[in-house]
């Protein structure tokens, strides 16, 4: 459905009865081909060949291309960012098809950062009982959210308390504007230490 239009492409592939309007407006983007003999390269080259004999216009290969420097690919990222995407995926030519994570495949992300006010530790669960599990945090304008990731097991004990100023990074902002796979970072750097 594009960029920024996670939610609205989630509502629609869980309808129970789905909706042709929906579904329409909806592509498959093809970025590689399970074949364990063949290289990326290779596989790219026969997904090129594959995706013109369909002709579809629900199904699209991912743009992919060469990064030849470290500048350039920075401008890439720089330019895919400033689009709506979270970042670029590195994939290396010669690899070989595997599922599930690998070094072969890299994930080139920005973040921005912003501040939030601590309101009330949330209790951990599983890995974290007796622990805090998360934050629940208020940006400038009201609107509260949870952080639960960032923190070390110490940070988890002893975490910032209610009224603390931190900062955490995150990755743009969801549909409804508020950040989204927010991380703490810090507590706020003229924030008295505890």
């Amino acid at each position: 459905m594009g960029r920024g239009r996670f939610a609205e492409l989630s509502g629609a592939v869980r309808q129970v009865v789905p909706d042709d309007n929906d579904w329409r407006r909806i592509r498959f983007m093809v970025f590689d081909l399970p074949d364990k003999e063949a290289t990326f390269d290779q596989r790219l080259a026969r997904l090129r060949v594959l995706i013109q004999e369909v002709e579809s216009p629900y199904m699209a290969l991912v743009d992919q291309q060469r990064a030849s420097t470290h500048e350039k690919l920075m401008q890439r990222l720089d330019k895919i960012v400033d689009g709506g995407a979270e970042g670029l995926m590195l994939k290396l030519g010669s690899s070989h098809y595997r599922s599930g994570r690998s070094d072969d495949l890299l994930k080139v992300k920005q973040y921005q950062d912003a501040e939030a006010v601590v309101v009330h530790h949330l209790p951990g669960k599983g890995k974290y009982e007796g622990l805090m599990g998360s934050l629940l945090v208020e940006l400038d304008d009201g609107r509260r959210f949870r952080i639960g990731t960032g923190f070390s097991d110490s940070e988890r004990a002893s975490p910032p308390r209610p009224g603390t100023t931190i900062t955490f990074k995150h990755y743009g902002l969801t549909a409804t504007g508020l950040p989204r796979f927010a991380s703490f970072l810090r507590i706020r750097n003229d924030e008295p230490a505890r």
